[in-house]
This record gives C-alpha cells, sequence and structure tokens, in this order.
C-alpha cells in the first residue's frame, strides 16, 4: 500500500477547502460535506477560521484511493499566513493548485506557482468553480499558459460552463487533438518519446505513462476542471491524483529521519510535534534526537487514517504523524539523521512590525510568556522585547494577522490586547569590510576571553553565514564540549548580536569570521593562566565585538520593494502615474491588454498601502493592483532607525554598566 503527501494550495477564496471537503465525502470518510461559509469544514478546526471562512493554520486530513492513502494537508490562501505554506512544502511529495474559472490565475496563485517550479514539485492544476457566473475555458487555458507555464495541459473539457449543469469531460484515448497536443509537450523533454513519435509507433498507453513520469519530474502540469460544490470534476481529479502523482518513497529499514512541519499545544499546553517521516520508524519510548543538540523520549504517536489522527505504535517512513513529549522541538526541526540544510526560505519574510499592548499591566508577564509559545508555533513571526520601554514586538505579513493573534490571545490565554500602527522593517547589510578585537587580561576588557571578529558583505539572501578560522588550540573546548560545540555557540551568539545593528534593524547578508579567541585557566598552559573563563564570558563579549567591526564596515539600510502589477481603464492612466509617482514608485511603460492598460513597476512596500487606499478614487472603482515582495534595497535619503531593545554595545559605556552591574 502507498503513500502520497498532498498539498492543496490556492490563491484566497478559490475554493481549496471546500475541494477537500469534496475530496472527503467523495473516499466516504465525510457523510455530508461541510461549508466554509456555515463554518463546518473538517480542516477548518479555529473559531476564527470558521468565523471568517478562511483558512488559518494548515491542517491534515487522510483518505484513500484504492490502495492508495492520501495525507491532504490543506494550507491557508491568504497572503498573510504565507507562512504555514512555507512549512509545508518541505514535507509534500506533491500538490493540487486550485485556481479560480472566474477570477483566474490572481497574484497569489503566481507566487505559489513559481515556489512550486522552483522546488520541482509535481503539480496537477484544478480550475475550481466551473458552474459560477463568468466561469472561462478556452481564455483562462490561454492564461494558465501565458501566466504560470506554457507546460500545462488541459485533460479535458468544460461543457456548460456558468451553470449549475456544468461538467467535465475527461479527453478519450481516441482523441487525435489532445494526443497530438500531449505529444507535442512530452517530446520537449523525452529524444526516445520524439523519436518513436516522428515515426508514428507511439499508442496513447506509452503517452499516459510518459506524461505521469515528467508529472512526477514537475517538468509537465495538467490541468482539470469542474466544481468542489457540485462534484463536476472530481472524480477525474481523483483519478488524475492516483494515477500521475508520485508516491512517497519508503525506506522502513532505512536511519530515521524526518522535518517537523508544525508544532501546536494540547489543551493540556503540551507541545505536539507534526513531523513527516522520510526513512525508518519512530516508536513510543523512543529517544530521538532533533534540531542541533536536543533529544528527548517520544511519549504518545498518531498517525492519520481515514480523515482523523489515531493512536499507533509507531509513525513509519511515507507517513505524517504527531509526536508528544518533546518539550523542546521547534517548527523546522530535522528529526533523527538530517536531510540537508532546509533553512532557506521559500517565500519572502514578513516587512511589518507592530507593538502589542495588553490591556491591563498586570497581563505583561503572561502575554510575553503567551507571544513566545506563538512564535514557537510560528517560527517566521519574531518576537522583540524592549526591556527599556517594556514593550512586546512582533513582525507580520499583513494587518489579519493582528485580528488572529488578538483572537488567539483572547481565546486560548484570556488576555486582552491593543496593537500600535504597524511600520515597516528594514534590514541593514554591510558595505565594506570591519574587524574588531578584544584581548584578554587587557584592562579594557573585563571578560575572561579573547575574541576577535570580521564581518563581509556576502550575496543578497544569502543570510548570515559564521565561520572559526582559529587555532583549535586556542578554543576553549572543554567549557563547549568540544570544538563543533563551541562553534555552534558562538554562531548563536553571532545571530543573536546581529538581530540589532548600526541602525537598529536586522542585519544580513554577511559572513562573520573569528579570527582570534583566548581563554583563561587556573593551570596556565595552552590557554593564559588566570581565573576560568566561563560561557558568559564569550556570549557576553560577543556582541561588543561585533558591533565594533561592524562600525568599521558600515551599513546601508535597505527596505522592502514590491513588484505590482496595475489593472485600469486607459483614460485614468493620466491621474494614475503621477500618483504612482508620488508613492517613489518606479514603473514601467504602460502596455494595452485588451480593453484594460496594464501598468507594472516597483514600489516600496511602505508605500504600497498608500497605492491601495487611492486606487477606487483615481480610477472609478475599476482599478486592480496585485503585487509580490522582489528585493531589498538600499534607502536614499534620511536613513529610518529602530529603537533598540538590547543592552546597546554601540555604546561601550552603557554596555558595561548593564551587563556588568544590572545582572
Amino acid at each position: 500500500m502507498g503513500t502520497l503527501n498532498l498539498g492543496i494550495l490556492a490563491h484566497v477564496d478559490a475554493g481549496k477547502t471546500t475541494l477537500t471537503e469534496r475530496l472527503l465525502y467523495a473516499a466516504g470518510v465525510i457523510d455530508e460535506i461541510g461549508s466554509v461559509d456555515d463554518g463546518s469544514t473538517q480542516t477548518d478546526s479555529l473559531a476564527l477560521e470558521r468565523l471568517r471562512g478562511i483558512t488559518i493554520k494548515s491542517a491534515v486530513v487522510s483518505f484513500a484511493i484504492d490502495d492508495l492513502t492520501v495525507n491532504l494537508i490543506d494550507t491557508p490562501g491568504h497572503p498573510d499566513f504565507i507562512a504555514e505554506v512555507e512549512r509545508v512544502l518541505s514535507v509534500l511529495d506533491a500538490t493540487i493548485l486550485v485556481i479560480s474559472a472566474v477570477e483566474g490565475v490572481q497574484a497569489q496563485t503566481r507566487v505559489l506557482m513559481r515556489t512550486l517550479q522552483r522546488l520541482r514539485i509535481p503539480t496537477v492544476l484544478f480550475v475550481n468553480k466551473i458552474d459560477r457566473r463568468g466561469a472561462r475555458y478556452d481564455g483562462l487555458v490561454a492564461e494558465i499558459a501565458e501566466k504560470l507555464t506554457p507546460a500545462a495541459i488541459p485533460m479535458g473539457t468544460a461543457r456548460g460552463l456558468g451553470t449549475r449543469h456544468a461538467t467535465f469531460v475527461p479527453h478519450a484515448a481516441d482523441n487525435a487533438g489532445f494526443s497530438a497536443h500531449l505529444a507535442e509537450l512530452l517530446t520537449d523533454h523525452d529524444d526516445a518519446l520524439l523519436a518513436a513519435y516522428v515515426e508514428e509507433r507511439v499508442s496513447h498507453r506509452r503517452l499516459r505513462k510518459a506524461l505521469a513520469a515528467q508529472t512526477g519530474r514537475a517538468l509537465v502540469h495538467p490541468v482539470f476542471f469542474g466544481s468542489a460544490i457540485n462534484g463536476a470534476g472530481t472524480e477525474a481529479l481523483i483519478a488524475g491524483v492516483r494515477e500521475l502523482l508520485p508516491n512517497a518513497p519508503i525506506d522502513v529499514n532505512g536511519p530515521v529521519s524526518g522535518t517537523v512541519f508544525k508544532v501546536e499545544r494540547s489543551p493540556a499546553g503540551e507541545k505536539v510535534a507534526y513531523v513527516r517521516m522520510f526513512s525508518g520508524l519512530v516508536r513510543v519510548r523512543d529517544s530521538l534526537r532533533f534540531g542541533r543538540s536536543g533529544e528527548e523520549k517520544v511519549t504518545a504517536v498518531s498517525v492519520f487514517e481515514h480523515g482523523q489522527a489515531v493512536s499507533a505504535p509507531a509513525v513509519a517512513a511515507g507517513q505524517i504523524g504527531k509526536l508528544w513529549g518533546l518539550a523542546d522541538i521547534q517548527v523546522g526541526d530535522q528529526v533523527g539523521v538530517a536531510r540537508g540544510t532546509l533553512g532557506d526560505h521559500h517565500f519572502a519574510p514578513p516587512t511589518l512590525e507592530t507593538a502589542v499592548v495588553p490591556r491591563h499591566r498586570t497581563d505583561k508577564t503572561a502575554l510575553y510568556v503567551a507571544l513566545t509559545q506563538l512564535a514557537e508555533q510560528d517560527p517566521l513571526i519574531s518576537l522583540r522585547q524592549d526591556d527599556n520601554r517594556q514593550e512586546l514586538y512582533v513582525s507580520l505579513y499583513g494587518e489579519v494577522q493582528k485580528e488572529v493573534i488578538e483572537a488567539t490571545l483572547a481565546d486560548d490565554y484570556g488576555i486582552g490586547v491593543d496593537f500600535r500602527e504597524s511600520t515597516t522593517l528594514c534590514i541593514e547589510r554591510p558595505i565594506g569590510t570591519g574587524e574588531a578585537a578584544e584581548l584578554l587580561q587587557e584592562d579594557s576588557n573585563p571578560f575572561r576571553a579573547t575574541i576577535g571578529l570580521r564581518v563581509e558583505p556576502a550575496p543578497h539572501g544569502s543570510g548570515i553565514e559564521f565561520r572559526l578560522s582559529v587555532d583549535p588550540r586556542t578554543v576553549p573546548a572543554h567549557i563547549y564540549k568540544n570544538v563543533g560545540g563551541f562553534t555552534e555557540m558562538m554562531e548563536q551568539y553571532v545571530r543573536q548580536s546581529l538581530r540589532e545593528g548600526l541602525f537598529g534593524w536586522q542585519v544580513t547578508d554577511c559572513v562573520v569570521t573569528m579570527i582570534r579567541c583566548g581563554y583563561s585557566v587556573a593551570d596556565g598552559p595552552p590557554s593564559v593562566r588566570g581565573p576560568d573563563s566561563t560561557a558568559a564570558d564569550f556570549r557576553k563579549l560577543t556582541p561588543l565585538v561585533l558591533m565594533s567591526a561592524l562600525a568599521r564596515a558600515r551599513t546601508h539600510v535597505c527596505e522592502p520593494i514590491h513588484h505590482f502589477r496595475l489593472e485600469t481603464p486607459p483614460d485614468t492612466l493620466g491621474a494614475v502615474l503621477p500618483a504612482v509617482a508620488r508613492l517613489r514608485a518606479v514603473p514601467e511603460t504602460p502596455e494595452m491588454r485588451g480593453p484594460s492598460c496594464v501598468l507594472k513597476g516597483d514600489i516600496p512596500a511602505a508605500a504600497l498601502h498608500g497605492l491601495r487606499q487611492q486606487l477606487a478614487g483615481l480610477t472609478r472603482g475599476e482599478g486592480v493592483v496585485e503585487s509580490r515582495f522582489d528585493r531589498y534595497q538600499p534607502i536614499r535619503g534620511k536613513v529610518p532607525t529602530r529603537p533598540r531593545t538590547d543592552n546597546n554595545p554601540l555604546d561601550r559605556k552603557v554596555y558595561l554598566t548593564r551587563v556588568l552591574y544590572r545582572r
């Protein structure tokens, strides 16, 4: 029996949660189809999900297609919750990307498809809502080819569009036009198939086999049409999933290896980790290694069967399971043997930040604990604490997240909160190279450690890299167990210090190299004779040295830039262009697309909200704008700063006073 871990992705309101309900109904898991509007669906279990009719948290349900077990992961479509999609991508075997037959290819659809193609995740497309007025077929097929991928192949024809009798008719084996189109697409990637096709030796069976192979390699993308509401086309989609998408590779006898993609807390407050197993077997009472150094005992296991999670003695390769007992586990941790680096982000990081203020002063401590737990479940939403101002900040993708955080804090923790106005999150990048050092036993250095660091620029998007370039004999391995342990902790100190740079923003895209190291012990060589060095000495000295090196390197403050696409009636362009220019946008040459004028360009993220607010008035309510994060760009003119929340290592006197005497 095979297993397929299948993601279902879409732009918000395309109907993917309703499609999930239809698939569960067709498989006999549920007796009736729930309604998103009524809040009665299987996967939208949060109160706010039912209230708003949107998916906020990814959910796993299971059903069977013959001898194939499908673990279906329903993900959010709203761009404010893209972090939930981020975590799911690394555990999928394949995806269904849902598109509305009325609205067509939307902004989030394009973002998702680009990511799926970059990660080479096998994907079939399902065009939903063919029974809705305004549903399209030919025009939408052309739009998919233009905006998503030319390697899309419709698997049938939609009839009765826009009526409740709309249906999907799969192409028959003797459909010469379909076979020719399919062969033309498949032979681009298969020379042997091309030779056989030229010689007219290709059967329909061989074409279907080649289609499955190339779909499994994410080279082509079958397209199905239908309606999740009335069930049209879903039978063909299910058959396509069974035939065309690759099953999970199963290696039960291999070493334990898996990835945690979701963490939640039980009603009793215990952590529950969702893990996709790639090889091996995790049993109840096994001691499981995870993350960089964690190891804890699994106290309970459940796996997904017939629509729900059920208790099990173990979770095996290919399966998705829930694990209890791992108190320190985090989203993104790899369990057992690591499968390479999974730290790269597939989507843009959050670009907004807001202060969260408790309505009652007595809730300050409880609010910190609650937000820390929420940040555990969502690592892309970082938490900053400003001890000087007694304020807490969280990063966001959008304003809808405020409502979710507010409702979660109220419902789950009994804490009422308010939010300050959101501000744009900038970053800092080093301009040049800078070095600094603090030497052991010098009068100016009150810490029992020698640290020398060099900071230099790295390619954009590369993040932070830490390197150790010192004589291993100068490393206090006895404090950190070994040189590897020291390197790991120094990298942690460096990353923590770089959360706030010269102007208070996160520093990224740099290489930090440790070029000097030293410690002291009572019995002298190979170290310096003196009082024993401690881990705290290295932890507290690192920010001071690193900020000195960064000050010599200097930094650019960079703001997030979005690429926008704006459609407007041609006669309103004269009003739109000056408004766009005032918002510091850089437009491209306008293009005519049918009855509309299309304007593309770049705009600072901070100005995007203003563009959306003004657009209706500028275009008689007919203008539509979509955008996606593109890059960070150095700010010209006055550089914005962010108040520091650390002990301010840029001011040596202040830092030493706070670190040595207050703590």
